[in-house]
Order: C-alpha cells, then structure tokens, then sequence
C-alpha cells in the first residue's frame, strides 16, 4: 500500500495539470479560481478527499485525490455547470440541500453542525457582530488565529447577527423560514427572551427541526443553571469513574461531555428529519441534555446499581469486569495498555507472555476468578511489560493476536501506518494559516464521502452571500444593518 503521510502529499507543478475527475477514485480535482497556470512547488492550493478500493480489481487506491480550496460555498458551488462534474467525480455529498442555521456558541451545538457540514449540509453559522463565538477566544491560538475555531467550523458559512435585538430577531425568522433545521445551546429561556421560542419558529416553518443543547435539559428545576462538558462529566457519574481508588475524581481534561452531546444531537437531527422526510410527519423541536448525553454512555450503570445495589467508584487504569487490564510502563519509558476481556484473549495473552502455566493455574482460570485476582496477575504482566522495550512488546503483542495499543501522543498519530493508510488526517488549505492538518472526515462513506472544503471562516466572511443571495436583502438594508450593529 502507498500510503501518503500528509508531509508527503504529492506535489503539483501547475493547478491545470491536477484537473480531472473519477467514478473509480472517488474524488476531484479542479482548477483554483484566479490561479489558472500558474506554477506550484507545494501543495497549499489543495486540499484532501478520500481513498477506496477500486471495485474491479480490489487494488486499493492510496492516491489521495486532490481538491482545490474555494473561497465561496459548497452549496453554491455545486450548482449549475459544475454539478455534473461534482456528482460524477465523488457522488452527491448525502446531506446536499440540507440548511442548518447554527446558532450556537462554544463546543457542543458547533460540534453537532460540523459534523453534518462534512457530509454536505449548507451549515450557515451565526455569531455576534461585536465579539463572535467563545470558541474564537480559546487556547490553543497561533498568532491570533483560533486553531480549534477553525476545525470546528470548518464546512461553515459565517455571519454575524446580534439575534438580542429586534431586528436582528426578525432577520432570524427571515432564514428560518428557509431552514431545514436550527441548532442553539443557550440556557433555557434565552431564545425565548428574544421571541424566537419554538412555537413561534414552528408556526413560520411546519417543517423546521429545532436542536435545543442545553446543560439540564429545558425542564426540571435545573434548567436554568449554566453548565459546560466538565459539568456533565460530573453529574452523569463518568468523573467519579475516572482516577486512582484512592484519589480524587477526575475529568478528562477535555470537554468530552460536551462533544458527546454534539455526536447525539447529529445523530437526533438525522431522526428528526427521517421522521419529517419519511414519516411524512412535521418538524419537532429536539431536547437534549448534555449530563443526559454523557450518562447515557454509562450503559450499565442504572441497571446495575437498580439490581444489585452496586456502586462503580474509580479504578485507575483498570476495568472493574476483566483482569488483567491497566497501562503498563515499558523499560523504555512508554506506555502499553490492554485487556483480557474474553477467555480466548487470555488464552493468546498467556502465549505471548510466555506463561501458559497461569492457564492451569485455579485463581486464573475464568474470568471472574481472575478478576477476584486481578492484583497478582496484572503484577505478572506488569513485569513482562516492564522488562521490555515498547517496540518489543507490542510486536510480540501482535504475533499472537493480544489486542493493546501504545498509548499515544498526537506526534505518534502523525507518524502511525494506520493513520496514514486510512488518511484519518488531511492538509486543507487556508487564508490564513496557509495549510492546515485536521482530522478527515469520519466516517469514510463508499459511495457519498463527506469532504473539508474549507477551515472557519472569519468573522461575517458570508454576510453578502446570505444576506444578500439567500435572504435577497436590498444593499441598502445590509447597509443599515451593519451601522446599526445588527449584523
């Protein structure tokens, strides 16, 4: 297989040579406007699509097919002429023709509308004209420039509109009267506050799909309290899971709660409008929790303590259900972890150890028994692991088919033969930092693949476009708008 990491993506002499199109490998290339001809020594004016497997012979293209940054929209861009081309060289993106007003602030209702504008949904993002989105002030940040920002809201057409005044309230309902769908995480009562509440929304469009993500949820006696992923992690339980027996309860250090929140509001929007679209029935509004998002993970949790009374309380880096499981430290320094969750597993573990005797011996011999015991013998492979080098374990780890990993840094992911094979990172070009390595995007559909066509925006980069194309307001209007502070 050649795999192409992205420091090695193929380089162009001229943006012509690259035009072309195939059914075969399911991508595109086309000409960069206004660059027609002109000579190119990197790879700056493209950006990545996808790899398949060719259905004729099984050979598995690792071309990483190449497609040029625009500066104007998906949406518009697959319009007339160029259409045909885009439908024969990739196959209609799924959500083509889908809007989405994103107008959401931080993590968890961007990241719900991100994940829809990589498989094609006109995502249209709103933010305050004077300040913008929180998520433009969060580290890390080069030079100015937002890096988070611009992952996640990539695929987005930016605007600016301050929807706490009348009018910009009233310009809300002039889009949402072209939406499929809107998403907001405000504290309950706010959109309502500004006369934008779902009844009325739904009384302008019947057919309008309404993603409300809040911290509890729009009911119950904690619906008004601020809250954030760290919040949620807390509440839901999966904090009091997370650390040493005897420390303190612990985070991620990331705000997972609040991007599992934005997994399931995709995932409820695509219900909402299988249900519009199929069903045949109206468009509803969505409420969702982010501490309800992230105990819904907690599977066995509820079941578990309604039944037998149990409790779950931190186990470091062990599981509670199998033995042996922890992150092991190599003599090199590094990390392994893994788990013998099924017998076969422990089976091929005791192989690659070089202990097969432990197969016979009573404490071992079955599961629970094993994690009656799981002291002793994650003390036995703790000292295989730490007596041997990274690279010596996992390969001996792998010829016997034990799964583990390393435990990784994004410097690993970078170099890994996974992630170059499969691509799981692209080089996207952009205005302002030049070229960019994002995550591509997941999952890898074999008919209609999402793809980046652009990192965010700057602030109001669409305010024409929208305002001018979609909603057709006279140039006068935007202009007054815009002195007013509305947009």
């Amino acid at each position: 297989m050649d795999a192409r990491p992205v420091s090695r993506l193929p380089i162009t002499t001229t943006t012509s040579e690259w035009e072309y199109s195939s059914r075969q490998w399911g991508g595109y290339c086309t000409k960069r406007p206004g660059n027609e001809g002109s000579a190119q020594k990197s790879i700056r004016d493209f950006s990545c699509s996808m790899t398949t497997t060719c259905g004729r012979s099984g050979t598995r293209r690792s071309c990483v097919s190449l497609r040029t940054a625009r500066t104007h929209s998906p949406m518009s861009y697959v319009e007339g002429h160029d259409a045909h081309r885009f439908a024969a060289a990739a196959g209609t993106k799924p959500l083509k023709g889908l809007r989405v007003i994103d107008a959401g602030n931080m993590v968890a209702a961007p990241f719900a509308t991100v994940l829809l504008s990589d498989f094609g949904a006109e995502v249209i993002k709103i933010e305050h004209p004077e300040y913008g989105d929180g998520q433009r002030r969060l580290e890390p940040i080069k030079d100015g420039i937002p890096l988070w920002w611009k992952n996640i809201s990539r695929n987005k057409r930016c605007i600016t509109l301050d929807l706490g005044r009348p009018e910009g309230a009233e310009v809300f309902r002039d889009l949402t009267k072209q939406a499929d769908v809107v998403v907001e995480n405000y504290r309950p009562g706010t959109f309502e506050r500004w006369g934008l509440s779902w009844e009325s929304l739904h009384e302008l469009n019947k057919q309008l799909v309404m993603l409300r993500i809040s911290g509890f949820g729009q009911t119950g006696p904690y619906r008004t309290r601020p809250a954030f992923g760290r919040v949620a992690e807390a509440m839901s339980g999966l904090s009091h899971l997370i650390g040493d027996p005897d420390g303190v309860p612990m985070s991620p250090g990331y705000p997972l709660g609040d991007l599992i929140a934005g997994v399931f509001g995709a995932f409820s929007v695509m219900v909402a409008l299988r249900h519009r679209d199929i069903g045949g029935g109206p468009g509803q509004m969505i409420d969702l929790a982010l501490y309800e998002a992230v105990f819904r993970l907690l599977d066995f949790d509820p079941i578990e303590y309604d039944q037998l009374q149990n409790i779950h309380t931190r186990t470091g880096n062990r599981v509670a259900y199998a033995a042996p499981s922890s992150t092991f430290r190599t003599n090199d320094g590094k990390y392994v972890t893994l788990a013998a969750t099924t017998q076969r597993i422990w089976e091929r573990l005791c192989r690659a150890i070089e202990r097969e005797d432990l197969l016979d011996d009573p404490r071992f011999v079955d599961n629970p028994r094993r994690v009656l015991h799981s002291e002793e013998i994650n003390g036995v492979v703790e000292r295989w692991i730490g007596a041997r080098t990274r690279d010596e374990v996992t390969t001996r780890l792998d010829s016997c088919e034990v799964p583990h990993s390393a435990i990784y840094d994004i410097s690993d992911a970078f170099r890994d033969a996974q992630y170059l094979a499969r691509e799981a990172m692209v080089r996207v070009t952009d205005p302002d930092l030049g070229e960019a390595v994002v995550q591509n995007v997941v999952p890898k559909f074999s008919t209609t693949p999402g793809a980046i066509e652009h990192l965010g925006a700057s602030m109001g980069a669409h305010n024409e476009e929208i305002y001018g194309g979609l909603l057709k307001y006279p140039r006068e209007k935007i202009r007054r708008l815009k002195e007013e502070g509305v947009i």
